[in-house]
């Protein structure tokens, strides 16, 4: 899953994208690098962010998402990345095929409800408060208990919100309110959250945390500990990285997949 903020704030690519031709040559990009889908937000989720209105967020993303479904018709799987009901359905109305909500439908009732009448898949992320507090002390007893409860909770939401089983995607949500040991106890135990079930969506790419490890402070440098944290996760059963950076995450999994492939054939 190749990221396409149409942000001027994101963390790490914030105001790159954010205009038509450079939005549709990144995506050309990305999917000539092996990204097999797109995610399209109009809403930085970085710490300490402030929230965009719905209005504000269709005005980013709808024409990119028009533009990106006629340039690349069938060949192409779109995600809308929101956490407003109503940005997701001008998102699926323009041609996405999914929602990614990092508030797991906390943030808008109307959610749930809108994946299940038009029967696309939704990702549920764990995430601690809300963006613009998140990272404020976060604090837990046991993280990955504690995530996994969540996400078993939202599960059963989205399942009496009469979602289909096959159409929930579950995401550990790391960076999101979490310490950096937090983030590594989560990476270290994919294997729990993959046992429950559902696909999981691991998005570790460029995250602050790992700089701390590689001291390094630019976003931009930590391809390659991302790619690091894909091999493991295809390792552990993972299915969908969100990634910046396409062609070192496409080989990280590639290489780690045939690995793995091996270890069931041996």
């Amino acid at each position: 899953m190749g990221i396409l903020n149409v942000t001027p704030d994101s963390f790490s690519d914030g105001g790159k994208y954010d205009r038509v031709d450079a939005a549709v040559q990144q995506v050309g990009l990305m999917l000539a690098e092996g990204a097999d889908m797109i995610d399209i937000g109009g809403e930085s989720t970085r710490p300490g962010s402030d929230p965009v209105s719905s209005d504000g967020q269709i005005r980013r993303v709808i024409p990119i998402i028009e533009v990106i479904r006629k340039q690349f018709a069938e060949n192409i799987t779109v995600s809308i990345d929101t956490s407003l009901s109503a940005v997701a359905e001008a998102g699926l109305n323009a041609g996405a095929n999914l929602i990614n909500d990092v508030s797991a439908g906390l943030n808008d009732p109307d959610m749930l409800t809108l994946a299940a009448k038009r029967t696309v898949p939704i990702i549920l992320m764990h995430r601690l408060g809300t963006p613009k507090t998140m990272q404020e002390n976060p604090y837990y007893d046991d993280v990955v208990m504690e995530v996994i409860d969540f996400l078993k909770s939202r599960i059963d939401a989205a399942l009496t919100a009469s979602i289909n089983r096959d159409n929930i995607i579950i995401d550990p949500g790391i960076g999101f309110g979490k310490r950096k040991q937090d983030n590594l106890d989560l990476l270290a135990n994919l294997d729990r959250f993959v046992a429950l079930g559902f696909p999981v969506l691991l998005g570790a790419s460029r995250k602050r945390f790992m700089g701390s490890i590689c001291d390094v402070t630019e976003p931009s440098e930590l391809v390659t500990a991302t790619a690091v944290t894909t091999a493991l996760g295809v390792m552990a059963g993972v299915t969908v990285f969100r990634v910046h950076d396409i062609k070192a995450n496409r080989q990280a999994a590639d290489v780690a997949w045939a690995i793995k492939q091996s270890q069931h054939t041996t």
